[in-house]
């Protein structure tokens, strides 16, 4: 029997529009206008809450294999739909790595139950160490088409320049967490008047501005798609936007956290803060707004990236990079929506996002609602992460999942 919502406001990249009723009937959300169903086997009312096409985020990852104690398949699958997703992009770095046809075996069949539709992001080179090629057609053959070393930058130009080369053999997509290594080398935080002021080596802008650049004139050269994940300086943008115009096949996207916090708010030297790329200035996030109104920046992702206990606890400069951000994907846009508009906010995370991964058109399939203004408290009761390194940890939030339908299925919360 299909499900009625009443009274709910579509958000999509226009506008919000006005209190419509849908019904959801087999795998299709349907307006109700065009049918005259009088029987559901449940109405629900949706008047305090808002809904779109289902969210897409293009960059999450897992500690299984080989540490799930940070996080398993399973404890990522359910956090991403409570979170109001429905597909995901998985970057590679698990131990092992995923890199070769069993891998991709593996991860299918842990993740065959989810609701959400996962997206293997594999590694373009051996152990994502940027050397040796891992065999891309082979692992084609599974069904993958994204790939990239995660978290590991792709900075050998001639890795990456072959890599656009195999690549174009069946469309595939580069991902790239874009900077050089060297010139990131001990760097903790942003470098600027703040990393001086506490006495931290910085990670300077130019560490992502010339491996921007760099990346880009390759792609000039040797065609093929390329992804820039998480991007955060403004010379770096500006690249972007400048190569977008010149006709390259080339998107972005960038962490949600990095337009909630600045390096001034590493000031409180608490661990859970310390992200790679780091928090950049003010002038920097506001170049990242701009980016995301003018097309520059095509998606927001949560890069959800689990650190047990242990690897934040300790001094700063010791302690590892990396924040979880999926149950705070939405207060955290709630806390943007003024600034920024639902409008926008969604469109990265639905036709944005999905464009990244060449599906074009608008989804008829799924569904998020939500409910902007509800208040609950993010604390270890709540957390449904299997790691705890965020620094809302123990806060009253406000904006809350209610439900999320994918594949025929309405999972409520």
């Amino acid at each position: 029997m299909p499900v009625l919502l009443q009274s709910l406001r579509i958000v999509d990249s226009d506008k919000i529009h006005s209190p419509k009723d849908f019904i959801l009937q087999e795998n299709k959300v349907l307006p109700a206008s065009q049918y005259n169903l009088q029987e559901f086997d449940e109405i629900i009312d949706c008047s305090d809450f808002l809904g779109s096409e289902g969210w897409v985020d293009l960059r999450c990852s897992s500690g299984e294999p080989g540490e799930e104690y940070k996080e398993t398949l399973d404890s990522l699958g359910e956090l991403l739909v409570q979170s109001g997703f429905v597909k995901a992009v998985v970057i590679p770095n698990t131990r092992p790595v995923f890199q070769n046809k069993n891998d991709i075996q593996f991860f299918k069949a842990k993740t065959a139950t989810w609701l959400a539709d996962p997206i293997i992001q594999a590694a373009v080179t051996k152990d994502a160490l940027g050397e040796d090629f891992t065999d891309m057609l082979d692992i084609n053959a599974q069904g993958v088409f994204i790939f990239g070393d995660g978290n590991n930058p792709l900075s050998n130009p001639d890795r990456l320049m072959k890599s656009l080369q195999y690549l174009q053999k069946f469309n595939g997509i580069l991902f790239d967490q874009a900077y050089e290594p060297l010139l990131a080398l001990f760097g903790q935080m942003h470098e600027g008047e703040v990393s001086t002021r506490i006495g931290m080596k910085g990670i300077p802008n130019l560490a992502e501005d010339i491996a921007i650049q760099k990346n880009l004139e390759i792609l000039k050269y040797s065609g093929g798609r390329l992804h820039f994940q998480t991007i955060s300086s403004k010379t770096g943008i500006e690249r972007i936007r400048s190569a977008k115009k010149q006709g390259l096949n080339v998107t972005a996207d960038v962490s949600l956290y990095q337009l909630i916090f600045t390096d001034e708010d590493l000031m409180s030297f608490d661990a859970n803060l310390k992200v790679l790329p780091p928090f950049r200035s003010l002038e920097d996030r506001n170049a990242i707004i701009e980016g995301l109104k003018d097309g520059t920046i095509d998606a927001i992702v949560s890069n959800h990236q689990p650190q047990d206990f242990d690897a934040k606890h300790m001094e700063f400069d010791l302690a590892q990079f990396g924040m979880i951000g999926l149950q705070t994907f939405l207060p955290s846009m709630v806390k943007l929506s003024d600034e920024i508009g639902w409008p926008l906010l969604i469109s990265k995370i639905t036709t944005g996002a999905r464009g990244v991964l060449g599906i074009h058109g608008s989804d008829s399939d799924s569904m998020t609602i939500f409910s902007p203004k509800e208040e609950w408290t993010y604390d270890k009761k709540s957390n449904l992460s299997l790691s705890a390194n965020h620094p809302w940890m123990g806060r009253s939030l406000k904006g809350k999942i209610k439900m999320v339908f994918n594949k025929g299925v309405l999972a409520k919360f």
